[in-house]
């Protein structure tokens, strides 16, 4: 398609966390946006094991600015870093 794989890597949380399964398409979405620029386009595509596939073209906003701000600056990757481990055995 021709796309920068640069541009990709943001959205790619699968490595860090493990799969989500369909929980790993928002959870891409939401660290695009977390560094999207308004007037940037956001491609969206799902797709699953024989289950079809979906895409969703997205146009960032200059409501983004605001949403951030509300959030103190905090980005999806600053949460994923902010984890506390749990050991299973010990519960």
């Amino acid at each position: 398609m021709g796309i920068d794989p640069e541009k990709v890597k943001p959205g790619l949380f699968t490595p860090i966390i493990g799969n989500t399964y369909s929980g790993a398409s928002p959870i891409g979405l939401a660290g695009v946006l977390d560094i999207a620029k308004p007037g940037q386009r956001i491609l969206l595509t799902s797709f699953g094991s024989g289950a079809g596939s979906d895409s969703f073209a997205i146009r960032v906003t200059e409501g983004m600015a605001a949403k951030r701000e509300k959030y103190k600056g905090w980005k999806l990757s600053d949460y994923i870093a902010d984890k506390i481990y749990i050991d299973y055995a010990c519960m």
